[in-house]
Parts: structure tokens; C-alpha cells; sequence
């Protein structure tokens, strides 16, 4: 009896494990049909774009001729004999994104957290006027900041300027490379309130409010200690997407100085990454260089957004990189345990 009720045992035992396989089947099928879409999306416009600049950033390449291999000569260029890129275009992007980077992410969060203290019309109305400038940037870049930094006297900061008496003749902002990184900054702070900023309004909203609650009687006393200690550990997801967000906005962002100034800026003052690559690639047709450099600006990305990834990123309380293998197994049978 007891061989008979084993092997029966047995027998349902592999039977749940070929229908469990089965079924991981039937769902892995379901899953590439919703994944497909997209994946044939992202491969065509971002992986395939991005092997073809790294195949590119190997050879000389003018867009009308055949692209010729040289190796590492592009790269080797641009750490030694590339004047502008190592004086001005390095410095200027890297201090632009750490201010804008990290600034506009800290403004986003603290203009966030207190929209989501007021009520909702209000917060709604506030959120949008804030967002509007990420989604209106070339038409106010022609319209309001060639206005407000024009050089003659009409131009509204100039204007304003010698109301005060701080000033006794118009600045020419836009053409005195003292000025125009700082102009540049500004503006992009400005228009920083982008997707991560909305994302941070999302996780504070979704934070449960029982820990509020649960805070009030442990002691939290004020809004800045629910802040540090409740809202922030809670939406870590959310500032971990607005911190790659922010990165990655930062980096990409050349359209504010060739919209005001043009391409190359007056004495390369901001020139960022991405104006050097458009300089090389469709002023000069270098498209094999502007390739190297895209390729380096994909780096420098690449790490920015791995630090942030390790900064935010929630650690392994029980500092396990995996699920023990006991519980993999377990689930891989089926197990209601």
C-alpha cells in the first residue's frame, strides 16, 4: 500500500511540474508578444543607432564617401589635439550638468513636495504653469530670453538694469562670453521642471498616509522630520527615475546655446557636448569625430546615471544579491509554501 501511495504520489508530482512548465511557457509567450512592440521599437531607434556611432566613431567618415577604418585615431584626437574640446567644452558641460543636474533635481523635489501641500485645483494649476517650460523651450528661447537679454537698451534686463542704477550702458549678454554659461545655466534651470518632477509629485501623493500618522506618535513633530524620515525612504523609485531623468537632460541639453547664440557660441563660452557634436557632424561633416565624441558623451552619461543608481538604489536589508536557492526551488515546483 504505502509503494502504491508513494508512486501515485509520484506521479501527481510530475504532473504539477509539466503543467507548471507548461504554463511558464504559455506566459513567456505572452510576455515577448507584449514586450515585442516596444523591443522592435527600441532596437530600431535607439540600439541600432547607437552600435552604427560606435562602428562609426572608428573611421573617417564625410558622409558622401565610404567610411575608412582609423582605429583609435579619433579618440586619441580628441584627448590630445582637440584644443576646444579639453579648454572649453569638457569644463563647460560638466559644470552645466552638475548645476543643472543636481540643482534643477533639488529644486524639482522641493518645489514638489510643496505643491503637494496645498490643495488640489491649486496644486494642479501650479504643476502645469511649472511643467510648461520642459514642453515650450524652443519657442520661448526666440520669443521671451532673446527679449530679456538683448544687448541695446530695450531689452528688458538692460532696461531694468539702469531703472536701478546698476548699470549705466546695455550689456551685450548675448555676445560677451563672460555671461553667456551663466545664461545658459539659468535657462536651464528654468525648463528643468520636467518628467521627474511630475514623477516626484506622484511618489509624495502615493506615500501612505498612515505613516504620517504612525509618525505623529513616535514623535516627528514637524513637516521637515516627516520629510527626511517618511517621504524621501518612500520614493525612492520615483527620485531614483527623476535623478536619471535629470542626468541624462542635462547632458543632451545643447539647444538652449545654439538657439541663442548659434553654433559654436562667441569664444566657444558655452559649448556644450552636444554643440560639438552637431559642429563636427553637420557643420563640418566629420561624422566619423562627432561619432567619437557621441560615444564619449554616452559614457559620461553611463557613469553619472550608475552613481546615481548605486545612491538611490534600496539596499538588501539581509544584504542577499538573489533569493536563496531553496526558495527558487520552491517556486519553481509550484510550492504554496
Amino acid at each position: 500500500m504505502e509503494t502504491q501511495e508513494k508512486t501515485v504520489c509520484g506521479t501527481k508530482t510530475k504532473a504539477k511540474r509539466r503543467m507548471n512548465k507548461i504554463s511558464r511557457r504559455e506566459n513567456n509567450w505572452r510576455g515577448w508578444l507584449f514586450i515585442g512592440p516596444y523591443a522592435l521599437i527600441f532596437t530600431i531607434f535607439i540600439l541600432v543607432p547607437v552600435i552604427l556611432a560606435v562602428i562609426l566613431s572608428f573611421t573617417n567618415f564625410n558622409a558622401i564617401e565610404f567610411p575608412s577604418f582609423v582605429g583609435f585615431l579619433n579618440y586619441i584626437t580628441i584627448l590630445t589635439n582637440d584644443a576646444e574640446f579639453m579648454k572649453y567644452v569638457l569644463p563647460n558641460t560638466i559644470i552645466y550638468a552638475v548645476v543643472v543636474g543636481i540643482g534643477g533635481y533639488v529644486l524639482s523635489f522641493i518645489l514638489a513636495w510643496a505643491l503637494c501641500n496645498l490643495t488640489k485645483p491649486v496644486r494642479t494649476i501650479f504643476a502645469l504653469i511649472l511643467y510648461s517650460p520642459s514642453m515650450t523651450t524652443g519657442v520661448a528661447m526666440t520669443v521671451l530670453w532673446k527679449v530679456i537679454f538683448s544687448g541695446d537698451q530695450f531689452g528688458l534686463l538692460n532696461s531694468w538694469l539702469m531703472e536701478l542704477k546698476v548699470i549705466t550702458e546695455p550689456v551685450l549678454w548675448l555676445t560677451d562670453a563672460r555671461y553667456l554659461l551663466v545664461i545658459v545655466i539659468v535657462i536651464g534651470l528654468w525648463s528643468s521642471m520636467g518628467i521627474g518632477f511630475l514623477s516626484m509629485i506622484a511618489g509624495i501623493l502615493n506615500t501612505d498616509a498612515t505613516l504620517y500618522e504612525a509618525a505623529s506618535i513616535d514623535g516627528i513633530t514637524n513637516r521637515f522630520q516627516e520629510m527626511v524620515y517618511i517621504t524621501i525612504p518612500q520614493m525612492k523609485p520615483q527620485m531614483l527615475f527623476a535623478a536619471v531623468m535629470a542626468i541624462v537632460g542635462a547632458f543632451q541639453n545643447g539647444m538652449i546655446s545654439s538657439m541663442l547664440v548659434g553654433n559654436p557660441s562667441p569664444g566657444y563660452a558655452s559649448q556644450l557636448l552636444v554643440n560639438h557634436i552637431e559642429d563636427y557632424g553637420f557643420l563640418r561633416y566629420e561624422m566619423g569625430y562627432a561619432a567619437a565624441i557621441s560615444v564619449v558623451l554616452l559614457l559620461i552619461v553611463q557613469l553619472f546615471s550608475k552613481g546615481a543608481n548605486t545612491l538611490l538604489t534600496e539596499k538588501n536589508p539581509y544584504g542577499l544579491a538573489k533569493a536563496p536557492k531553496s526558495a527558487k526551488r520552491s517556486v519553481e515546483r509550484g510550492d504554496d509554501k
